[in-house]
């Protein structure tokens, strides 16, 4: 049996589940209709080749979530600390797209 300090709160496992069910609600239509998507964001001018990748990067770490959602402590870790850096990465990304003209 495992220890305490070494198992995964079922919680957290119900949250990558989530995560992988709101991440495919918009890499699925980034990937395939980012002219459609986009401007119901309030994009006037859309780039599809980057909505693409945004999509696809979406598509991999959601998909990963699924597929990790019963995986050891040690994949928890490794996956909490993607998302950290993806979400960090897209505040700045974000950031910088809002202040630099």
């Amino acid at each position: 049996m495992k220890s305490a300090e070494k198992q995964v709160p079922s919680s957290l496992r119900v949250w990558f589940v989530i995560h992988f069910a709101v991440d495919m609600l918009f890499a699925i239509p980034l990937l395939f209709f980012p002219e459609i998507l986009m401007p119901l964001l309030g994009w006037k001018v859309v780039d599809p080749i980057t909505s693409r990748l945004v999509g696809a990067a979406l598509l991999g770490i959601g998909g990963e979530s699924l597929l990790s959602r019963k995986a050891s402590r040690d994949v928890f870790t490794a996956m909490l600390n993607l998302k950290i850096i993806w979400a960090i990465g897209a505040v700045v990304g974000i950031g910088l797209g809002l202040t630099i003209p």
